[in-house]
């Protein structure tokens, strides 16, 4: 089974796999690493109303085979609520 490394970057730490995942192909790590956004997104909030999170895909060889990332953009909306915070 080929093994995949997914590293993370939160737009302030980038992590690099170590240790990988055996999965089937690749687009089992598309869908691996496509699943841990939320959970890196999640760990970042509310740290911010700007945010990209990027996910990249190694192979054993550690060549880069994909990426994704999730953009958090948030805003006001009532020029009053900004005084609150």
């Amino acid at each position: 089974m080929p093994r995949f490394f997914i590293d993370t970057d939160d737009g302030d730490r980038l992590d690099r796999d170590e240790e990988g995942y055996d999965l089937s192909d690749s687009a089992a790590a598309r869908i691996e690493a496509i699943g841990a956004l939320p959970d890196l997104a999640r760990s970042q909030i509310p740290d911010g109303d700007r945010r990209i999170f990027t996910v990249r895909v190694r192979d054993a060889d550690g060549t880069p085979v994909y990426e994704a990332t999730l953009t958090l953009e948030g805003r006001w909306l009532e020029p009053a609520r900004v005084a609150e915070t």
